[in-house]
């Protein structure tokens, strides 16, 4: 492939993946959320705003469901004032917005949507940046939007915003390290970082969540690692799959864990002396990161885009390669479960309350940092007593559950302890 045939490709799965399928994506969220939260709240939602034939001397416009509302508000936040305040620091005040917005559109570039297509005479993978290192990659850049919240906060010359600056950035590093310990397991079971490899590992032997193929039969894909101890990492998986999912919702500043923007204690928050579009790229920001952290765990833990349960080999020409429409199919997969996730997000937000400031910290630093950690030796421990049982090494074995045991009762001992309310000497 000569370097010109590469950048097209590259431009083309750049604009494609990001302006047409994400921004869309984005933007139906939030019609997604308004409609989805009308619906738990038994009222109607956003479902007029159509296309407007009254203004060409119709009698009425046609609603079509109010699916034209996301065009309306972004014409909306367009047209309005954009207001800078005066005693804002405005180099700070005007970056802030696009440091919230830019993450996490760049964390897209190494999560795959397909597995292959056809494109300029080439077989072309589905991913932007099939880099080798996606998990830490996403980690390292997603990471960085702390700073648009942090200097929007502290910019606005505002003492509410500044408070939704600080509890937004220690939220943020607080949940890294339960979101980053979370992952270990599933990494160690993969042996590697690269999210294609990953997807495809699933693809040949089940989502992570639920290993089972029925390609040649029925089969267990975790009983490689040892037979029936292999059937035994479902547990640390699954609690990985909750503190992951947990800590996503608190790095998105996603209800129950929206503390930065509370609206009962701090006006607005962070964004509280934003306007028109600047406003609007922190409320996309959210939802572009919303949108990220589904994709991440659907293809950390359901498969990516793979159909699952064999399915995938139903996609295969004779000589094992994926026929031409395969690509398509895999990404209207990966899709489909991206918006289950998103509807997920959303059901959550409308239904569990804000918690505490002090419940959520130690949430973060009390129970999940302690809890992975004690899930990371619990893995290590499953995937290697196989060899060591092979060897005869079963004082081994019981020495390594005991230290485990040991070691969970010391975490939740300290944890204990740093849990009791201090004496007011008031």
């Amino acid at each position: 492939m000569d370097l010109l045939t590469l950048t097209l490709i590259t431009m083309v799965k750049i604009v494609g993946f990001t302006f047409v399928l994400t921004l869309p994506i984005i933007a139906y969220s939030v019609y997604a959320e308004r409609r989805f939260s009308a619906i738990l709240q038994d009222r109607v939602g956003p479902n007029r705003t159509g296309i407007p034939l009254t203004l060409f001397g119709a009698k009425k416009d046609i609603p079509v469901q109010g699916l034209l509302q996301p065009l309306a508000d972004g014409l909306k936040f367009i047209l309005k004032e954009d207001f800078t305040p005066s005693h804002v620091n405005k180099f700070f005040f005007w970056i802030a917005p696009a440091l919230t917005m830019v993450p996490a559109l760049l964390t897209l570039g190494v999560i795959p949507f397909g597995s292959s297509i056809t494109l300029f005479g080439e077989d072309i993978k589905l991913v932007i940046a099939d880099v080798s290192v996606g998990p830490l990659f996403i980690f390292a850049i997603a990471s960085l939007s702390v700073y648009g919240i942090t200097f929007a906060g502290w910019a606005s010359n505002n003492k509410y915003s500044f408070f939704g600056g600080v509890r937004s950035c220690a939220q943020m590093i607080s949940y890294e390290i339960a979101l980053g310990l979370s992952v270990i397991p599933v990494l160690m079971i993969f042996g590697q970082l690269n999210l294609t490899s990953i997807v495809e590992w699933q693809a040949e032997h089940g989502w992570l969540l639920c290993p089972i193929t029925f390609k040649n039969g029925l089969q267990f894909g975790l009983y490689e690692f040892g037979g029936i101890w292999g059937a035994l990492l479902m547990i640390p998986l699954f609690l990985s799959f909750f503190i992951f999912t947990v800590s996503i919702f608190a790095e998105t500043n996603r209800m129950p864990f929206d503390l930065p923007e509370c609206e009962t204690e701090l006006v607005g928050g962070y964004h509280t002396e934003y306007s028109s579009m600047k406003f609007a790229l922190f409320f996309l920001g959210e939802y572009a990161a919303m949108i990220v952290g589904s994709a991440l765990i659907v293809t950390l833990f359901f498969g990516g885009w793979s159909l699952g349960f064999g399915l995938d080999e139903l996609l295969k020409d004779d000589m094992g390669n994926w026929v031409a429409y395969a690509g398509i199919v895999h990404l209207g997969a990966f899709l489909a479960k991206v918006v289950g996730f998103i509807l997920f997000f959303i059901l959550v937000r409308w239904t569990v309350p804000r918690f505490r400031y002090d419940q959520l910290m130690k949430l973060g630093w009390v129970v999940f940092f302690e809890l992975a950690l004690i899930n990371i030796l619990v893995a290590a421990v499953i995937m290697a007593a196989p060899s060591m049982a092979a060897r005869g090494e079963y004082g081994t074995i019981a020495a390594l559950v005991i230290g485990v045991i040991v070691f969970s009762a010391l975490m939740f001992v300290i944890a204990k302890s740093l849990d009791k309310p201090k004496e007011s000497r008031i």
